[in-house]
């Protein structure tokens, strides 16, 4: 084989070969790269320069298939603080760590001077093997006025199993109240915006994504199937220019609360989709004490069926199962 440096017929060096396998890629003080056979998986961005108002916090994008479609959308202008894929709470006590308006029962949505933050304090794992990647990270979430309510651990997980036309991604974050006192996690519905459930583990999907098909097992919708409960959630949808289709798959663990999850959806306004575990009712974190969430998200190429959906449902469980 040839290397680094070698010369080709006409006297010019011959191209590097491509890494094979899963890389990882450090832009320190930016973001952190995955890689796989020498393209893009993901790029997480752990430094973000959004303004207050969005809420800045370490978010996903682009995540793509092993085709290399985009199936996440950056900062919409509809909602500038959509980031790909990202965890956010918009109801903290009083606090909005997720970006923009905060929903309040008797008020509705009001711009307030509440966006907290959630900030990098140090890595504890990047690291690259053959059965996969790994990124733990610390965190802080800090309110708008700069105190520090809770700490975070989280860990990103990357592997790809053989010969399946898809990878998967597992998300665990592990909160601990350091503010002092109970702090009540909720979401627009807990505030009395009915089927707005939206908090914690969010993906915006590609504008040509709008009007996608949602899949839960044993069956298919669209905007019907926001508030179902189960222990997955799909969402299909075609790309623009070729018009391929892929899908994405989140997979609730069997070890979250209220699993299974009560699931926040849009399809006909724009895609998105959130296990939505406070929707219900506000979850109580009492002070010292630590709320871990796990969750499996399943990028797959082509358009997928309840019934294959489930197939790669059992990807992301697999994943969550394993060390």
């Amino acid at each position: 084989m040839p290397y680094a440096g070698a010369s080709g017929p006409a006297g010019g060096l011959l191209p590097e070969p491509a890494p094979r396998g899963l890389g990882l890629h450090h832009e320190h003080g930016r973001s952190v790269s995955v890689t796989f056979d020498g393209a893009e998986l993901l790029r997480y961005v752990t430094h973000p320069w959004d303004t207050p108002l969005e809420s800045p916090r370490p978010y996903i994008h682009p995540l793509r298939t092993l085709a290399g479609q985009v199936v996440t959308l950056y900062r919409p202008h509809d909602h500038i603080w959509h980031k790909g894929l990202g965890f956010g709470l918009p109801n903290v006590g009083e606090e909005n760590f997720f970006g923009g308006h905060t929903y309040m029962r008797g008020h509705g949505y009001r711009q307030l001077d509440n966006d907290g933050s959630i900030q990098h304090r140090g890595f504890d794992a990047l690291n690259a093997a053959a059965d996969g990647v790994t990124i733990a990270q610390r965190l802080d979430w800090a309110t708008a006025a700069g105190r520090t309510v809770m700490t975070e651990r989280r860990s990103i997980g990357v592997t790809v199993p053989d010969g399946a036309p898809a990878w998967v991604l597992t998300w665990s974050t592990a909160l601990t109240n350091v503010s002092g006192a109970p702090l009540p996690i909720g979401s627009p519905a807990t505030e009395g915006r009915e089927g707005a459930g939206y908090a914690g583990l969010f993906w915006r999907g590609p504008r040509s994504w709008t009007g996608g098909t949602v899949l839960v097992p044993g069956r298919s919708g669209e905007d019907d199937l926001n508030c179902v409960r189960g222990p997955w959630m799909a969402f299909t949808g075609r790309h623009d220019e070729g018009g391929d289709a892929s899908t994405i798959v989140f997979v609730d663990a069997e070890d979250n609360i209220h699993h299974p999850t009560p699931w926040f959806v849009r399809s006909n306004l724009f895609a998105c989709l959130c296990p939505a575990p406070f929707s219900d009712k506000p979850y109580v974190l009492a002070d010292g004490t630590e709320l871990t969430l796990r969750y499996a998200v399943v990028v797959a190429a082509g358009e997928h069926d309840p019934e294959s959906a489930g197939d790669l449902a059992a990807l992301g469980v697999k994943a969550l199962t394993q060390p």
